[in-house]
Protein backbone atom coordinates (compact mmCIF):
# COMPACT_ATOMS: atom_id res chain seq x y z
CA UNK A 1 0.00 0.00 0.00
CA UNK A 2 2.48 2.33 0.93
CA UNK A 3 4.18 1.70 -2.74
CA UNK A 4 1.90 2.92 -4.43
CA UNK A 5 0.86 5.64 -2.25
CA UNK A 6 4.54 6.87 -2.96
CA UNK A 7 4.53 6.34 -7.07
CA UNK A 8 1.30 8.46 -6.60
CA UNK A 9 2.73 11.23 -5.05
CA UNK A 10 5.70 11.10 -7.51
CA UNK A 11 3.84 10.71 -10.23
CA UNK A 12 1.79 13.79 -8.85
CA UNK A 13 4.54 16.03 -8.05
CA UNK A 14 6.09 15.31 -11.62
CA UNK A 15 2.97 16.72 -13.30
CA UNK A 16 2.72 19.65 -11.03
CA UNK A 17 6.18 20.38 -12.25
CA UNK A 18 5.52 20.90 -15.76
CA UNK A 19 2.31 22.20 -14.74
CA UNK A 20 4.49 25.20 -13.12
CA UNK A 21 7.24 25.43 -15.55
CA UNK A 22 4.67 26.05 -18.15
CA UNK A 23 3.08 29.08 -16.37
CA UNK A 24 6.60 30.28 -15.53
CA UNK A 25 7.94 30.08 -18.87
CA UNK A 26 4.16 31.85 -20.12
CA UNK A 27 4.96 34.48 -17.83
CA UNK A 28 8.71 35.21 -19.29
CA UNK A 29 7.45 35.16 -22.74
CA UNK A 30 4.53 37.40 -21.55
CA UNK A 31 7.33 40.08 -20.08
CA UNK A 32 9.34 39.50 -23.34
CA UNK A 33 5.93 40.63 -25.31
CA UNK A 34 5.65 43.85 -23.07
CA UNK A 35 9.58 44.95 -23.58
CA UNK A 36 9.57 44.15 -26.53
CA UNK A 37 6.15 45.97 -27.87
CA UNK A 38 7.64 49.09 -25.48
CA UNK A 39 10.21 49.36 -27.59
CA UNK A 40 8.59 49.04 -30.69
CA UNK A 41 5.65 51.41 -29.30
CA UNK A 42 6.83 53.73 -26.59
CA UNK A 43 3.77 52.21 -24.92
CA UNK A 44 4.12 49.50 -22.26
CA UNK A 45 1.00 46.89 -23.04
CA UNK A 46 -0.37 44.20 -20.41
CA UNK A 47 -0.02 41.05 -21.79
CA UNK A 48 -2.10 37.74 -20.34
CA UNK A 49 -2.20 34.16 -21.93
CA UNK A 50 -3.84 31.07 -21.88
CA UNK A 51 -2.46 27.40 -22.29
CA UNK A 52 -4.57 24.38 -22.57
CA UNK A 53 -2.66 21.09 -22.85
CA UNK A 54 0.86 22.92 -24.23
CA UNK A 55 -1.18 24.43 -26.68
CA UNK A 56 -1.14 28.53 -27.02
CA UNK A 57 -4.74 29.29 -26.71
CA UNK A 58 -5.00 33.10 -26.56
CA UNK A 59 -2.80 35.94 -25.76
CA UNK A 60 -4.44 39.30 -24.84
CA UNK A 61 -2.34 42.29 -24.97
CA UNK A 62 -4.07 45.58 -23.21
CA UNK A 63 -2.61 48.98 -23.95
CA UNK A 64 -2.70 51.68 -21.01
CA UNK A 65 -4.60 54.26 -23.50
CA UNK A 66 -4.64 54.11 -27.47
CA UNK A 67 -2.33 54.99 -29.92
CA UNK A 68 -1.05 56.68 -32.43
CA UNK A 69 0.15 54.11 -34.37
CA UNK A 70 -2.41 53.02 -37.27
CA UNK A 71 -4.11 49.86 -35.84
CA UNK A 72 -3.33 47.70 -38.57
CA UNK A 73 0.88 48.54 -38.15
CA UNK A 74 0.03 48.01 -33.99
CA UNK A 75 -1.68 44.37 -35.16
CA UNK A 76 1.17 43.43 -37.17
CA UNK A 77 3.55 44.81 -34.15
CA UNK A 78 1.46 42.70 -31.79
CA UNK A 79 1.14 39.93 -33.43
CA UNK A 80 5.07 39.64 -34.70
CA UNK A 81 6.16 40.03 -30.86
CA UNK A 82 3.76 37.12 -29.65
CA UNK A 83 4.78 34.84 -31.98
CA UNK A 84 8.37 35.60 -31.48
CA UNK A 85 8.67 35.55 -27.65
CA UNK A 86 5.92 32.78 -27.12
CA UNK A 87 7.78 30.78 -30.34
CA UNK A 88 4.13 29.32 -31.85
CA UNK A 89 1.26 31.01 -33.07
CA UNK A 90 -1.49 31.23 -30.40
CA UNK A 91 -5.51 30.54 -31.54
CA UNK A 92 -6.40 34.28 -30.58
CA UNK A 93 -4.94 37.92 -29.91
CA UNK A 94 -6.91 40.13 -28.54
CA UNK A 95 -5.42 43.63 -28.28
CA UNK A 96 -7.51 45.91 -26.34
CA UNK A 97 -7.09 49.60 -24.76
CA UNK A 98 -7.77 51.02 -21.83
CA UNK A 99 -10.57 54.19 -21.93
CA UNK A 100 -10.30 56.19 -18.95
CA UNK A 101 -13.05 58.32 -17.66
CA UNK A 102 -13.72 61.63 -19.45
CA UNK A 103 -14.18 65.06 -17.26
CA UNK A 104 -17.89 65.40 -18.03
CA UNK A 105 -19.19 61.63 -17.85
CA UNK A 106 -19.63 60.93 -14.24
Amino acid sequence: MSRVLAILVIALGLAACDSVNTVTEGFKQARAVENELQQSTGLKPQVGFNWNNGRLLSVTVIYPRLHEKPLPELAEAVRSAVSHAFKQTPEAIVLGFTLEKTQGNT
